[in-house]
């Protein structure tokens, strides 16, 4: 099971996000009230999908013995409400154009992208 915990004080909007060992800073920028201190909360989430769009593919490609010498994804989050969209570009280095376009074939059934084409149910509680 995965678990995050946020903590938010009165230093707006700055907020410690701890994940097992590890800890990060959100924040909103200078333009929307924040600091710029840290990640924005749609900067994480693409984050999240480009990491694990990379590792997926890595992972495919070693399996394959395909000589992937680097990728790298460029995302971009555009539009509002039912218009919002993500966009993803690979450039991968060091295959054939096939193998390329079977790389973007798995990427559209990575696990974090298939987590936010089908959407996932959220309950929230008080403690």
């Amino acid at each position: 099971m995965t678990r995050a915990h946020a903590a938010i004080g009165q230093t707006p909007y700055a907020t410690q996000i701890t994940v097992g060992p590890r800890q990060l800073v959100a924040d909103e920028p200078e333009a929307l009230g924040g600091k710029g201190a840290g990640f924005a909360p749609y900067d994480l989430l693409l984050s999240s999908l480009a990491a694990c769009t990379a590792i997926t593919l890595r992972m495919y490609a070693d399996r394959k013995g395909w000589p992937l010498e680097s990728l790298d994804i460029e995302l971009s989050l555009t539009g509002a409400g039912e218009q919002r969209q993500i966009r993803r570009v690979l450039h991968p280095v060091g295959l054939s154009a096939d193998q390329a376009a079977r790389l973007a074939d798995v990427a559209e059934r990575t696990p974090v992208t298939l987590t936010l084409k089908s959407g996932i149910a959220i309950t929230t509680s008080l403690a």
